[in-house]
């Protein structure tokens, strides 16, 4: 996505020179102004502060931040939702708000950003510093192909000579391709033809379009599986070494900076608490805030976390006389199901392939696997929301009902917690209206009454008090809150089963320990079964009774947690456990 002209805020009564824009490919050899040090940093950032006008005052956002980055730099900012983070990166090219007010000196290449004329500034965005948004599908646009959005930072940067010919940006388009590993021929592909892992790296392409000497990348592999987070971390590592440039790279997880980062910034409150090499951040962090980001993200066979979630209020250990993983008569399973489509071509397609899949009481089963392996085919086809073409679906020892009374009575016992609670809930429905929806679809009222229900289930999830809750709106809520208020409604229903897909994926660090810690208290407190749908493998060793892998259909590995991921068989596990960012290695080495 190309920034428009009328972003950030600078002087808007340089428009007389927008037009007045630098060759996309400069001459590095010459300094961008007249009088600039050629020992400058390529970034350098002076007592940064940031402050936002709002209704009810000015509040700060970031206060006193100081960064100095080198040519071939990189640099990890980690921190939770409203730390400042992504506030600090935007600011390099004042990408802010009309309503930021920006203190400090930013200094790229020597230039000022603070004072830097509309002119000038549309030039160094994308020629000399670029941004990899967080969202590849929202930062890409669905209607133009691939090749048209990568060319168009190109041609708006030309230079004098005019626009590019046609073949020359067909050349440098499918150049910017093979730099990260795509195939020219992607080119002409719409963002809904190509993978999760394939649009973030076009949009990484395009922040190459212009051959700038900085990156900035705000949580560029966030909803992305380890296999192809690993893929495009390594991607952006081999292009810093190739071509010196400096990277800053945002997230929360500390173990995916490390990974790739020399240096780690821990952000809280507006701050940078705490800074150094990542070996160092990672293998003793000093700051309270920074080990809880560590505690957030457990090492795959770390005992410590073991059912024991990251939560502000710890949890009991498991019971010495629990019954062992896998025992019991299945609650929910799946026998030789099959779920087939037909593609383009007319060919059949088995994105659920003879699955045979069991889900006990008072047990979690945690799915893992690549996007697209078909893991939520598969829950979709547990819910009764899409039907086999093969096999069946089995609840309580009887087979699914395809239609009817029953299927709607099947789909009160199991339950959807979905992955987007911004998106799950009518934003204008209070909580209250929210909750109550599904026990009137099944005509619970008469029960107990509707508000004794949801105030039961608000409770269960853990909002309390309820009465506080209910008349509230869900952009009155935390991403956490939210989350919760989706479980609730899932609750009302007084369910047996939870298929939660991806619960945790858009949550904060820490909010991510208290939703998971919930769903632990659910299992032993009611007796809830759990199918958590997930690509990450530190959640199912966090709370998971036992793991199914997933591959191409199939479910090629499925045993106790303790077995599967500290003993693998097949070599997709394998990869899947190679895959997990290096960083998680530096804390275990730690931690030994």
């Amino acid at each position: 996505m190309v920034v428009p002209a009328a972003a950030g805020t600078g002087d808007r009564g340089d428009r007389a020179v927008v037009h007045a824009r630098r060759p996309c490919v400069r001459d590095r050899a010459e300094p961008a102004t007249e009088g600039a040090s050629s020992v400058s940093p390529l970034l350098e950032l002076s007592d940064l502060g940031v402050t936002y006008r709002t209704h009810d005052g000015d509040v700060p956002a970031v206060r006193g931040v100081n960064v100095r980055i080198e040519a071939g730099d990189t640099l990890g900012i980690a921190g939770e939702s409203g730390s400042g983070k992504s506030t600090v990166a935007m600011s390099v090219l004042r990408l802010l708000p009309k309503s930021a007010k920006v203190s400090g000196t930013i200094a790229l290449d020597g230039e000022d950003i603070v004072g830097m004329r509309w002119g000038r500034l549309r030039a160094v965005r994308w020629a000399e510093a670029s941004v990899v948004f967080q969202g590849a599908m929202h930062a890409l646009n669905p209607v133009r192909r691939i090749g048209a959005q990568i060319a168009e930072p190109i041609v708006l940067h030309a230079g004098g000579g005019g626009a590019p010919s046609e073949a020359t940006l067909k050349k440098r388009v499918a150049e910017l391709l093979e730099q990260v590993d795509l195939p020219a021929s992607r080119a002409g592909a719409y963002p809904h033809e190509l993978s999760g892992g394939q649009k973030q790296r076009v949009m990484i392409a395009m922040a190459l379009a212009c051959e700038p000497r900085l990156i900035i990348a705000d949580e560029p592999t966030t909803a992305l599986d380890v296999i192809v987070q690993a893929q495009v971390l390594s991607l952006l590592s081999r292009l810093v070494a190739e071509r010196d440039i400096g990277l800053v790279m945002i997230s929360h997880d500390l173990s995916v900076l490390a990974s790739t980062c020399a240096r780690i910034a821990v952000m809280y409150d507006g701050r940078i608490v705490e800074e150094g090499p990542s070996r160092e951040v990672m293998g003793g962090p000093k700051h309270e805030h920074t080990r809880a980001l560590a505690a957030a993200f457990p090492t795959v066979g770390d005992p410590v976390s073991r059912f024991a979630p990251a939560t502000s209020r710890p949890l009991a250990p498991e019971p010495a006389n629990r019954a062992r993983a896998g025992e019991g008569e299945p609650l929910l399973e799946a026998r030789g199901l099959r779920v087939s489509f037909r593609d383009r071509k007319g060919a059949r397609v088995d994105a659920v392939a003879g699955v045979d899949l069991e889900v006990r009481r008072d047990e979690i089963v945690a799915l893992v696997g690549q996007s697209g392996s078909g893991k939520t085919t598969l829950a979709r086809t547990l819910l009764g929301l899409q039907p086999p073409s093969g096999g069946e679906v089995r609840y309580d020892g009887a087979p699914v009902p395809g239609s009817g009374a029953a299927l709607k009575a099947y789909r009160r016992r199991v339950q959807l917690v979905l992955q987007d609670p911004a998106s799950a809930l009518n934003p204008r429905h209070t909580v209250y209206e929210a909750v109550a929806e599904g026990p009137r679809i099944h005509g619970m009222a008469a029960e107990g009454g509707e508000r004794a229900i949801v105030t039961r289930a608000l409770e269960a999830a853990e909002l309390r008090p309820a009465d506080t809750y209910l008349p509230r709106l869900p952009h009155e809520l935390s991403g956490g809150q939210r989350q919760r208020v989706v479980i609730a409604g899932a609750l009302a229903l007084e369910p047996s089963v939870l298929v939660a897909d991806e619960p945790v994926a858009s949550l904060d660090a820490s909010v991510r320990g208290e939703i998971l810690a919930l769903l632990l208290r659910l299992r032993r407190e009611l007796g809830l079964a759990g199918l958590v749908i997930t690509h990450d493998l530190g959640l199912a060793w966090n709370i998971a009774d036992r793991v199914a892998v997933m591959y191409r259909g199939e479910l090629v590995e499925v045993g106790p947690v303790e077995q599967v991921l500290l003993d693998p068989r097949h070599e997709y596990t394998k990869s899947l456990l190679a895959a997990l960012p290096s960083g998680t290695n530096l804390r275990a080495e730690a931690d030994r």
